[in-house]
């Protein structure tokens, strides 16, 4: 983990995985075989659990918890206080209990306070606007936004509105 800065008052399991120049700052939790690319931020208060996959130069804001289950890809961005889901019947205790993946690909700002239900994926470029909750797959270069989050303009690659829906 050359080059990689750790908080010291951050949790990194040592099977996690750091890339070259990713800095892990206040009162983080990385759980084991979790996988960070490089060049990323993991800012203050954020959870990431156990085999999680984040790409390249991604931005993880405050109080973030992504759960197992969930891989992010390359330039993404994810605003404070964001929240990954795993299971859709959630129960303290299940022994039939699965994993539903989600997927967030490369390019994709997902706003603060947003909420991505599992099993869905957010396409190349996409927005997911602050306060969403989002319960189904969102398309390539679409912004979306509410409760339940839905499309309402597709943008370029900087996220300029391109058109309304």
């Amino acid at each position: 983990m050359s080059d990689v800065f750790i908080h010291p008052t951050a949790s990194v399991s040592p099977k996690a995985q750091l890339g070259q120049g990713t800095k892990v700052w206040i009162n983080v939790q990385i759980r084991e075989n979790a996988v960070i690319g490089e060049n990323c931020i993991v800012s203050k208060d954020v959870y990431i659990d156990h085999t999680v996959t984040i790409g390249d130069r991604c931005k993880i804001q405050n109080s973030v918890s992504v759960y197992h289950g969930v891989t992010i890809g390359n330039d993404v961005f994810v605003g404070p206080n964001a929240c990954f889901t795993n299971d859709r019947v959630p129960r303290a205790f299940n022994a039939d209990w699965k994993i539903t993946p989600t997927f967030v690909k490369d390019g994709v700002s997902i706003g603060a306070n947003s909420t991505l239900i599992c099993g869905i994926t957010v396409g190349e470029y996409a927005m997911v606007a602050a306060g969403s909750v989002v319960t189904r797959d969102v398309e390539p270069y679409t912004l979306v936004m509410g409760n339940p989050a839905r499309p309402v303009a597709r943008i370029d690659k900087a996220g300029n509105k391109v058109e309304e829906l």
